[in-house]
This record gives C-alpha cells, structure tokens and sequence, in this order.
C-alpha cells in the first residue's frame, strides 16, 4: 500500500468531491424530468458541501488549501459546449450514479484507513456514509420507477 500524508489524501478526496459535483450537473443540465433534475442538483450541491468539509479539515492542519474550480452554481445550467450530449435512458443514469457512489464509498473506506490522523479519519468515514446515502437515493428512485412503469 502507498503512503501518503493526510493533507494529500484529503486533497484527494477534495478533487474527488469537486469531480462529483460536475458530474452531477451535467446530468442534471441534460435530464428533461424535472424531478430527476432537481435531486441530481441537489447532489451536485452536497458534493459542493462534502468538498468544504475535507478543506475545512485541510485547513486545520495550518496548510492553504489549494485553490481549484469552485464548481457550477447549483442553479446554473451553463454547461461545456464540448461536453457530449447523454443519451441514455434514465435507468441507466441511475445505474451509473449507483456505481459511482459505490465507488466513491470504497475509496474513502480505503482512504480511511490509510490515515493517521483521527479527525480525517472520521470526516472520510462520515463522506463514505453520506455516500451511501447518495446511493440510497439513487435506488430510491428506482424502485418508484419502476413502480410508475
């Protein structure tokens, strides 16, 4: 297993977060459901709220945080002209969200207990548990879905 020190492992998952959000609003900006659009809104926001989190700890740690892309304005539907338009059903959409929160609930699993420091131990643990809410959500979703079908 690699070593890091524990500001590089939050600025990881600092960028990650950041990541996340403009996934999320390039879905939301190319869902025509409007239901669809304001959850994954409102997940592009909580990923906004999970990055302040991880610089906060950052912070703490006497160390600047490096300057990055603040992210999309959660109410603003600009979007990279050269980003390509998503077709995909919205199952599929939600399938791929799932597997991303998977994703994301692993690393900051592993992340964790690659630190040493308890305070970003306990912020990457709780972002894996709000990931998994993320995901709950996305299955959510799903279920009524399938439900309406």
């Amino acid at each position: 297993m690699a070593e890091f020190i524990d500001e590089e492992v939050l600025e990881m998952a600092a960028a990650r977060e950041l990541d996340a959000n403009h996934f999320y609003l390039a879905l939301a900006v190319r869902v025509k459901n409007p239901r669809i659009k304001k959850i994954f809104k409102k997940l592009a926001a909580e990923e906004l709220e999970h990055k302040a989190k991880i610089e906060l700890e950052i912070m703490k740690t006497g160390r600047v945080v490096k300057q990055q892309n603040k992210g999309f304005d959660s109410q603003n539907e600009e979007i990279d002209p050269n980003m390509p338009e998503i077709k995909m059903s919205y199952k599929d959409i939600l399938l791929m969200g799932i597997e991303k929160e998977e994703a994301s609930i692993r690393l900051y699993t592993d992340l964790a207990s690659m630190v040493s420091d308890i305070d970003s131990k306990e912020i990457l643990i709780a972002l894996a548990k709000e990931e998994t809410g993320h995901k709950e959500r996305f299955q959510k979703i799903m279920d009524f879905l399938a439900y309406i079908s």
